[in-house]
């Protein structure tokens, strides 16, 4: 039988990964089409529209293909193959026609209407009401209104954009793999860490080049390498191959793919009664428009770049006091920003590296701060098997013992794996079917030598923090409806949560539980901390500027009108990145646009802005902690029950304001970033 052909009997119905192969992937697939569609039509002759046997219904259905989804997704981003590769090229256009084939459903449509249109006099609870509201308003913008015809084209342009998402994805990751810079001497790594030199090694030895080094590549500009190395020569050479990611007029190469794909949307776009594909994807985030967007940005943006050119005057006077004879290139900002830092505030991050190994980092930092503030334990369960070697599970308990869900963490990188980091669930919470949560994180932090601890970076560390953020958004939801689980929000208010649970990386408590030196235990030294803090808003002109560009750069694509035709991806990046004042050479982009899967292959096309339109309400939400005392039970039960919890089940910025009592306020944002 098919594993996926039924409810896992494994504990929380986690995947039986075990069992699960190649070859019953796209069978259940298949059947779980036909599922949902034979269901569709139950509902359809279920007679007169009702709340229960439409919209509760259609929540339903799906079941089968919804568990094969989650599985084969997550295979297809943290351990691909050939055989993976290919089922998704097939799968993804018939996704597309299936998801098409319910939205654009005219009878079905009807009911919902029907349905909608007395939601008020149903006596229902809120949540019921918001879930019919939801699924008019889903139907709506995908199409639902269409004429026949409208419909038809609209299945085309969806079919076509599913097959290009995929194979910019694949072209992506077979690039980046391939740009992995191969180091012959070890003189030439001087600078890294003897665990980086260690991480190297092990790289190039996977790849079978044993007695190299190995410089792999990461989905964003740049490298963390960057940040150590003293060779010039190969700092330049590995930013040039990260630039250069996915538009190398190669067999992997994005920019006819992307530029057909920003036709494609605009066609959408227009098709669906807007302008553009941004007030197309807009109309349904907080933002409510891409104006309310650029104002913001606008706010943000001269200061920022103003900034970054202040921290590269900076730098250049050490490149000249040091009497380098060269002028400041994006392949030395890293280097000689964490020289300045040291010079300036006497903070060094690569020294943090011994006290961040990541079995106290994720045990007595992450874990531990989440059970301080939520109540809820970890524990190992070495039983329960995950879908690869390297990932492992924890049962999530409340603080009554009761069962809250599973947690599983994959946090090495591989070639297999696609760049960045991540959340998603294999099973979401919701009391209509009775299901806990199964949720998962993926980062790329390098594997270090067999024996060797695996000391992470500052930036990883951070980003460990945020990815469960995110996971934490996904256990601790308490919603009825699946569609309203965990992370089920609007795209510029999902990175909240996340970024709110940054704050405890270096909130003194947490730090003196979990920073201790790999070897000795020493705790990481009080000073550090200080005049980290001291230097808090340093190098935010560069993180600042570089992450505005890829923002503003995602928008300008999404801008234009079905008639605006672009033939030259660089120019066109160029000009909307300098279009904001944010063209200084060395502040690249953080993506561009041959290698931003986040818009073209990740669900956040219009939507990059997200991250700092959320960090608004992050800084806002980091001084209600301050002011309310911080890391306790009650402030952090508070945070559960009015945001976490909730999911997508009602208004989002009104949840926001319920918790913090006032409307979002963009000042604590401006001021952590050292904009005024």
């Amino acid at each position: 039988m098919n594993p996926f052909a039924h409810r896992s009997d494994l504990a929380y119905e986690l995947p039986p990964f075990d069992a699960i192969r190649d070859e019953h992937y796209l069978p259940a697939f298949y059947a779980g089409c036909q599922e949902q569609l034979d269901e569709v039509t139950a509902i359809l002759e279920s007679g007169a529209p009702t709340f229960e046997n439409t919209i509760v219904a259609l929540e339903k259905s799906g079941r089968l293909l919804f568990r094969v989804l989650a599985v084969f997704y997550n295979k297809s981003s943290a351990d691909t193959n050939d055989t993976i590769d290919a089922i998704e090229e097939e799968l993804a256009p018939k996704l597309s026609a299936h998801t098409d084939a319910i939205n654009l459903n005219a009878e079905l449509f009807e009911r919902i209407q029907h349905v909608h249109a007395v939601r008020n006099d149903l006596n229902l609870d809120a949540e019921s009401v918001w879930l019919i509201e939801r699924y008019y308003r889903d139907f709506v913008h995908a199409g639902a209104k269409l004429g026949i015809n409208e419909r038809e084209e609209l299945k085309a342009l969806n079919e076509k954009l599913s097959k290009l998402g995929t194979k910019f994805s694949q072209n992506l990751l077979a690039d980046t793999n391939e740009l992995a810079i191969v180091v012959d001497d070890v003189a030439d790594l001087d600078g890294l860490e003897p665990g980086q030199i260690d991480s190297a090694a092990a790289a190039a030895a996977a790849r079978g080049l044993d007695g190299k080094w190995l410089i792999t590549m990461v989905n964003y500009t740049g490298n963390p390498a960057l940040a150590s190395l003293t060779n010039r020569g190969l700092r330049e050479k590995i930013m040039k191959a990260s630039l250069s990611k996915g538009g190398r007029a190669n067999d992997n190469d994005n920019r006819s793919l992307l530029l057909e794909m920003v036709k494609l949307r605009a066609q959408r776009a227009a098709l669906m009664g807007f302008k553009s594909h941004a007030e197309y994807v807009l109309s349904e985030q907080t933002a409510g428009h891409p104006d309310r967007v650029h104002e913001m940005l606008r706010k943000i943006a001269p200061a920022a770049v103003a900034n970054a050119r202040a921290e590269g005057e900076a730098i250049q006077a050490m490149i000249d006091a040091e009497k380098g004879h060269f002028e400041l290139a994006s392949w030395d900002w890293a280097l000689y920003t964490e020289r300045v830092r040291l010079a300036k505030y006497n903070v060094d991050t690569s020294k943090f590296k011994p006290y961040f190994e990541l079995e106290r980092v994720l045990n007595d930092g992450v874990f531990w701060a989440a059970t301080k503030l939520f109540g809820i334990t970890f524990e190992p369960r070495s039983d329960l098997k995950a879908y690869h070697p390297e990932a492992r599970v924890w049962e999530v308990k409340n603080e009554d013992g009761s069962a809250l869900g599973l947690y599983i963490g994959d946090f090495y990188t591989r070639d297999s794996k696609r760049g960045g980091a991540w959340m998603s669930a294999f099973v979401e919470q919701n009391h209509l079917l009775g299901q806990l949560p199964v949720v998962f994180n993926n980062m790329n932090v390098p594997k270090p030598s067999e024996g060797t601890p695996t000391l992470l970076t500052f930036d990883e560390t951070a980003t460990l923090f945020h990815e469960f953020g995110h996971a934490l958004h996904g256990l601790l939801s308490n919603v009825t409806y699946p569609r309203f689980s965990g992370t089920s929000v609007e795209r510029d208010f999902v990175e909240f949560p996340s970024q709110v649970n940054e704050m405890w990386m270096l909130w003194p408590e947490v730090l003196a539980n979990y920073a201790k030196h790999f070897e000795t235990g020493e705790p990481l030294p009080l000073e550090w901390v200080e005049n980290l803090n001291r230097a808090e808003t340093f190098n935010q002109g560069f993180e600042t500027t570089s992450y505005l560009a890829a923002a503003v750069l995602d928008l300008a694509w999404h801008s234009l009108s079905v008639d605006e035709v672009i033939d030259n991806v660089e120019s066109f990046e160029a000009g909307a990145i300098a279009g904001y004042g944010l063209d200084y050479a060395p502040v690249p982009t953080r993506y561009r646009s041959t290698y931003f899967s986040h818009i073209f292959d990740g669900g956040y096309s219009a939507g990059y802005y997200g991250y700092i339109w959320s960090e608004v309400l992050d800084a806002d939400t980091v001084d209600w902690f301050k002011d309310n005392g911080g890391l306790t039970r009650e402030n952090g039960q508070r945070f559960r029950d009015e945001l976490l919890s909730r999911g997508g089940s009602t208004d989002s910025m009104g949840m926001f304001q319920k918790f913090t009592g006032h409307v979002a306020q963009i000042e604590p944002l401006l001021k952590r970033r050292g904009l005024i």
